[in-house]
């Protein structure tokens, strides 16, 4: 069997694949609070043994970790959990462990997913030897390419969240510098993401009225501020996920850009099936495909949301199979 994880600071998804011809399917799949842990090892080992695997049963594992993967060792950043492939090949008595970067993992999945596992915004005209691209908004905004090698597409890890946010409409540039007097250094994570969607929010509330997206607390939620928009209840709410909208397409047209993604550029994460109005109004493809000189490029590149909740998982699972 495969063992398979998506490791992230709130909660651990964990999982036993039959490995299978076209994709592993799975056997069971438990989610954990990882807090209540002290490291993957106890995790792991509840796991099993709460399944009954024995001994050299699981012939691969591969787990997805928020975050850099230096030399097959990951530390998370909000929780005190050390990620070590080898230690865990060695106590857990498994011959081939592989730690990924989440966004490297969830990548694994992309070959694999079927036509329902997608929306697709734009058909395009995929070009078969070409590269793909991978983004995902959540709490943060991973980013990872997938390399054309032979008949392969081979991903490889980025912290492309990370690289500075390229404000391109007067609004973006008020957004910029409201955030810059506030961080100091604004990233492109710093709106692409659900913090992010809060941070767009707060801007462009201030000095503002009452908002039904902010409760008692006084702090607004990004759930609360995009069901305000849907539900246009809230004018300054539905600019915030109008920008939020745009500049996650800009930024997949960066990336798409970077990767030369000719084969495909796929949105990924817990956001994105959640907004699918929105995505789908147009701003996020306008935004995708403004890129002069290389409009003609941009708008023969396919695009899609990937549905499947559990799909870095997935992922994972496929790379524990050595694929």
């Amino acid at each position: 069997m495969l063992l398979a994880g998506d490791v992230g600071a709130t909660k651990t998804l964990v999982g036993l694949f039959n490995p299978g011809r076209r994709r592993p399917t799975p056997a069971v799949i438990k989610e954990f609070t990882t807090a209540d842990y002290a490291g993957p090892e106890p995790l792991l080992r509840k796991f099993l043994a709460d399944e009954g695997v024995v001994p050299g049963a699981v012939t691969g594992a591969a787990f997805g970790v928020a975050g850099p993967v230096i030399n097959q060792v990951a530390s998370l950043t909000n929780v005190q959990w050390l990620v070590d492939g080898p230690a865990l090949a060695a106590s857990l008595g498994i011959p081939r462990v592989r730690v990924l970067n989440d966004l490297e993992a969830m990548a694994y999945s992309v070959p694999v997913l079927a036509r329902s596992e997608l929306h697709v915004l734009q058909r395009g005209e995929p070009a078969r030897g070409g590269n793909a691209a991978l983004l995902a908004a959540g709490t943060g905004l991973g980013e990872a390419l997938l390399v054309r090698v032979g008949r392969r597409l081979v991903p490889s890890p980025t912290e492309g969240g990370h690289a500075d946010f390229a404000p391109r409409t007067a609004r973006e540039i008020d957004v910029l510098r409201a955030l810059t007097v506030e961080f100091g250094r604004v990233d492109i994570e710093r709106l692409v993401s659900g913090p992010g969607l809060v941070n767009i929010h707060r801007v462009l509330h201030q000095g503002g009225g009452a908002c039904p997206a902010v409760g008692d607390s006084g702090v607004a939620e990004a759930a609360a501020v995009s069901e305000a928009a849907l539900s246009r209840t809230c004018a300054r709410c539905v600019e915030a996920l109008e920008l939020f909208v745009a500049a996650y397409g800009a930024e997949a047209g960066n990336l798409a850009l970077r990767t030369m993604a000719t084969a495909g550029v796929y949105v990924g994460g817990g956001i994105a099936p959640k907004i699918l109005p929105a995505l789908g109004t147009g701003s996020f493809m306008d935004a995708f495909r403004a890129k002069a000189p290389m409009e003609a490029l941009m708008a023969a590149m396919p695009v899609s949301i990937i549905l499947n909740p559990q799909v870095g998982l997935l992922g994972a699972a496929v790379a524990a199979g050595g694929r």
